[in-house]
This record gives C-alpha cells, structure tokens and sequence, in this order.
C-alpha cells in the first residue's frame, strides 16, 4: 500500500447490494436450486456460497463443474434462473432494507460524502427502486455496466468514475471474498460485511450494518491491522 493511497482522504462509499444493503441472496439461492433440480444437477446451500459476489455466467459454471452444454442451451438456463429470480423479487418492499443500511447511506451524503452501488446483479436497479434506495445513491453500476465480473476490478473502478473520484478515494462495502479481491485488485479500499473467515482480507471487518455510523466506518479503517 502506497504512502499516497493510506493518506488520501475517503470521498465515496461503494456499496455491493446482496448481502450488504438487502439480503436477495436467499432468492438467488431458491431460483438456482429450482434450476438445478430441474436439471438434474447437484446443488446445495453449501455450493451456494461460492456464488457470492459471482455474475450469473461464472455462477451457472461453479454449478455445472465442468459439464459441458451447447450455448443455446447455457442461454436458456441462465434466462430460467433469471425469471425465477425476478418472480421472487417482486415481493421486495422497503422493509428489506437490512439494519443500518438506510441511515448510514443518509449520514455517508449529510457529510458531503459520496455514495454508489456496486453490484454484480443485472436486476439491481429494480431491487434498488423497490427498495427505495436510489435517492440515496449518487450512482449505480451493475451487471450490466462492465463486461469483466468480480474478482476483476473493473465494476468497482466503473463505479470511482461515476462518482468522478479516484479509486484510493473510495471504500467498498462487500460481503464476499470475490468482492473484496476485486475492490484491492482495483486500489480501492475495502469493509467486509459478515464472518471474517469470508471477508477477513478485508482492510477491517464488520458483523453487519446494524447501529454502524459513518464515524465507526472511518474509525475501523484508520485502526486496522
């Protein structure tokens, strides 16, 4: 880590949406088992968790394991778990909202601080909007704002030019081991959300959202390990 990137001021905040801002990774879950199951494949919630912070592409390979499916087919499957996914979002409401979520997003701009979604998901802006969330976004990037998916770096980087800041400037709120490996291979810097022994690469760690305040966020980077 360079001198520059540890004493440049945070500007931005860059917010992944599962797992982070609301929890739809119970429906991505349902959605692929219905798909396994359909096909014959194995899946179970353990093979879930390595589809954290994964595109819907990478997600379909994890699950295939090598089995090889014409293109046509591939299509078909990832448009079937999309449509299962997009059935049990519409039940999404502004009670979603995970814990802290909504009031920190509100404290992070009342600073004068700027704040952006970056997620994975190509169905994050309708989940935004059914979570009342995008008033409170200065810009999204999703699934369909890059072409290379976490661990790469680029939806992160994407997200930094939105928010017209350069990456040291901004922190990345994540929830996965590929969302945490993207924002560092990116220079961003990095809060994990959820068990250390997923996000413990992170520059600090969190339990969750809950009761957290902008100041506690800025704190935990400037004493970490």
């Amino acid at each position: 880590m360079s001198l520059e990137r540890e004493r440049m001021p945070v500007g931005g905040f860059i917010f992944d949406l599962d797992g982070v801002l609301t929890d739809t990774a119970e429906f991505h879950y349902r959605a692929w088992q219905r798909l396994a199951d359909e096909e014959g494949l194995p899946f179970d919630r353990a093979a879930n968790e390595h589809l954290r912070g994964v595109s819907r592409r990478a997600s379909l390979e994890l699950i295939l394991k090598g089995r090889v499916y014409p293109n046509e087919k591939i299509e078909a499957m990832l448009a079937r778990k999309n449509s299962y996914y997009l059935e049990a979002i519409r039940a999404i409401t502004p009670a979603d909202v995970l814990p802290g979520a909504r009031e920190l997003l509100a404290e992070i701009r009342a600073a004068g601080l700027k704040t952006a979604l970056g997620s994975a998901s190509r169905n994050a802006g309708e989940v935004l909007d059914r979570l009342g969330l995008r008033p409170l976004l200065d810009a999204v990037a999703d699934g369909n704002s890059v072409e290379r998916p976490k661990p790469a770096p680029d939806l992160f980087l994407f997200a930094a030019r939105l928010l017209d800041l350069p990456p040291a400037a901004c922190v990345v709120v994540e929830d996965a081991a590929a969302g945490i490996e993207a924002a560092q291979a990116g220079g961003l810097r990095t809060i994990g959300i959820g068990p250390p022994e997923r996000v413990g690469r992170a520059e600090a760690v969190l339990p969750s959202l809950e009761g957290v305040h902008l100041a506690a966020l800025l704190n935990a980077l400037e004493h970490r390990a």
